[in-house]
């Protein structure tokens, strides 16, 4: 099992974001990136499991967790920056970006706009937009309504609502402490900013390779939703988990960090046997 290490970086002279870090100092560089609500501890599973290929940075950006909370700045420019200028931070020249759920939104804008910064992309159970998604809708009005302290019911329903009974109980309980964490005006400006955001803009100019993991059973996106993705990045592809949910990488770890790990090698050495 690796190590995991708990640092901060100052990110700019106001922002500082803990993180993260695990595996080898050999290992290429991977950048985790997680959806609205959640902090490094999303990252967890992923994080013990890196073999000696792979050397892990999970930030928690700002707003959540024990990351500083700045009174605005939650659109996902903001978000995208705050990476790009935590690479820097920690001296990562180029990284492999693997990002969950709205994470992908941010991170996908990275690897649009800086491509000298960013050799892979992985998005998992990333939306390629967001009209026409009930649950989206649901979660806009329960957000809108918020005031602080956060309600444990909502982080409890926002928690568990996406995952699947092979999820470790430990697990959901650790990200429902964590969801508590972030203020009423975050949640509301995070979402607004998803909101206001043409998410199918942010896929264009994305030429680094794309690995795209997705569970079919899935109840927020669907297929449909996936192949906007695959559409819009060329030679973009797709692992399709089967009886997975949303939070594949909460419900299927091992197999995650092993196709994340060949991703990894196929870019460093192309074609490398036994590499997706």
């Amino acid at each position: 099992m690796t190590v995991i290490s708990l640092k901060s970086a100052q990110v700019r002279e106001e922002l500082t974001l803990p993180y993260a870090e695990a595996g080898y100092p050999s290992g290429t560089p991977v950048v985790f990136v997680y959806g609205l609500g959640e902090s490094w501890w999303a990252f967890e599973p992923l994080l013990r499991r890196l073999p000696a290929s792979l050397h892990g940075y999970a930030p928690t950006q700002r707003g959540h967790g024990d990351a500083d909370r700045p009174p605005e700045g939650y659109t996902p420019e903001d978000y995208a920056a705050d990476l790009v200028a935590f690479l820097d931070a920690v001296d990562i020249d180029r990284a492999v970006l693997v990002a969950s759920s709205t994470g992908g939104v941010h991170a996908r804008m990275i690897a649009g706009s800086h491509p000298d910064r960013i050799s892979g992309l992985v998005l998992i159970g990333v939306p390629g937009a967001l009209e026409g998604k009930p649950a989206v809708t649901a979660m806009r009005e329960a957000v809108e309504g918020l005031v602080d302290p956060v309600p444990r019911e909502f982080s409890e329903e926002f928690a568990s609502g996406a995952v699947d009974r092979s999820v470790a109980r430990g697990l959901v309980e650790t990200m429902i402490d964590e969801n508590l964490k972030v203020p009423a005006h975050v949640w509301r400006e995070t979402l607004r900013g998803l909101r206001d955001t043409d998410l199918r803009a942010t896929l264009a100019g994305i030429l680094v390779p794309t690995l795209v993991i997705w569970g079919d059973q899935d109840d927020f996106l669907p297929r449909g939703d996936q192949q906007t993705i695959l559409d819009a990045v060329h030679g973009s592809r797709l692992l399709a988990y089967e009886g997975a949910g949303h939070h594949v990488h909460w419900e299927q770890p091992d197999r995650v960090v092993a196709d994340l790990a060949a991703f990894a090698t196929r870019i460093e050495h192309p074609g490398a046997p036994g590499t997706p």
